[in-house]
């Protein structure tokens, strides 16, 4: 008996099919991780990059670390200081760096400002003011500097050059302190008022090491438009807060424990008197 022949299976020549849609899929899937990488969402980039800063640069909640075979002592966390106070600074320290400071005189060093600038005291360009712990001279920057410039004018070096002259019989430390009023500036050479008022406190500086004052006693400050003494909504107003205060310390942190104790209660000064006269023209800075 003849065997039957066995039908041949039909061949599939279209299997390729399959494993040319599963390249094109993992091809597909490639391009978008490529892409989203490639498109980095900086805002999210940096807020994941500075919480990271801070995870690492957190303090020990410790007071003393963990030792082996010891009991470890774990204290509560101290507590943030407001920015006005300082551990350092108890009750009571106001009044013996003021003790200290009588024997430098600061009442002597604030007659001698007086006596030399006392034209420009009575016409309410400058003004003293003094206590045990220093002595504060403010010059209005009408008569040192033009509106937006941190270039000392002429008239201004002889009366910075009197100022000079009394800074340089004493040892004191010096902070020369810029602010300006809150018109905005912004200048390839001053962006803000922070620029503008650091500048013209340095250009005082560099004048007074000029004329033989110790660099090592001195520093410059720049406060910007944000310590006004008056008003800015007015012309009047604007010209009192353009200013540069050179304030003689009769010791070292003076200026800090004067802060921390106005932060408090106001300390009395001795002011010099002011006549009344016209406010300057209101400028920029």
């Amino acid at each position: 008996m003849a065997r039957k022949k066995r039908h041949e299976e039909h061949e599939n020549l279209e299997r390729w099919l399959v494993s040319y849609a599963d390249f094109i899929t993992l091809l597909f899937a490639f391009f978008v991780v490529m892409y989203s990488i490639s498109s980095v969402n900086e805002g999210k980039y940096r807020v994941l990059s500075d919480t990271m800063v801070a995870a690492f640069n957190t303090p020990p909640k410790a007071i003393q670390p963990i030792q082996t075979g010891e009991e470890g002592a774990s204290g509560t966390p101290a507590p943030i200081m407001p920015h006005h106070a300082s551990p350092t600074m108890q009750p009571g320290v106001i009044q013996q760096l003021a003790q200290t400071a009588r024997s430098s005189d600061m009442g002597h060093i604030a007659n001698q400002f007086e006596s030399a600038l006392s034209p420009l005291i009575k016409k309410d360009l400058i003004s003293v003011k003094h206590n045990d712990l220093w002595v504060e001279i403010e010059i209005n920057t009408s008569i040192l500097f033009d509106s937006g410039s941190a270039t000392l004018e002429n008239d201004a070096l002889p009366v910075l050059r009197q100022v000079a002259d009394v800074l340089k019989k004493y040892p004191n430390s010096i902070q020369v302190e810029g602010f300006t009023d809150n018109v905005p500036i912004d200048t390839a050479i001053f962006p803000s008022n922070w620029e503008l008022s650091a500048h013209r406190a340095a250009s005082v500086v560099h004048l007074f090491m000029d004329q033989g004052v110790q660099p090592d006693r001195m520093a410059a400050i720049g406060y910007g438009q944000y310590r006004p003494i008056a008003d800015n909504a007015t012309p009047a107003g604007r010209s009192k807060n353009r200013r540069v205060v050179v304030v003689v310390l009769a010791g070292e942190n003076v200026r800090r424990a004067i802060d921390i104790e106005h932060s408090r209660t106001p300390s009395p000064t001795t002011t010099t008197p002011k006549a009344p006269v016209p406010a300057p023209p209101a400028g920029k800075g």
